[in-house]
């Protein structure tokens, strides 16, 4: 889990940052949760968008998404949400303690 502390770096982190993934009509599926592993494990902190023609609750969205990716949710702030994981391999970003 993320301290608060955490989750406010990372939230400014991501300020700069542009979504990549937009979760539209079709909601979440198997495809778009594994593109997003991939992607965190390069990124790991990524902006997504949900699309206003998206039948689910964003906080549902953000759920699905965030569970299946195995992935911290930092934020959902509009229709868009922050997600967060830690890379194996590119780790970029050192968390305040």
């Amino acid at each position: 889990m993320l301290t608060g502390k955490q989750k406010r770096f990372l939230r400014s982190k991501a300020h700069h940052l542009d979504p990549i993934f937009q979760v539209g009509k079709g909601g979440v599926n198997e495809n778009m949760i594994k593109q997003i592993e991939d992607v965190l494990e390069k990124r790991e902190l990524i902006k997504v968008s949900v699309l206003q023609n998206c039948e689910d609750d964003r906080y549902d969205v953000a759920d699905q998404l965030s569970a299946g990716a195995d992935a911290e949710l930092v934020q959902v702030i509009g229709h868009t949400i922050v997600l967060y994981k830690e890379s194996k391999e590119n780790k970029q970003l050192v968390l305040p303690s």
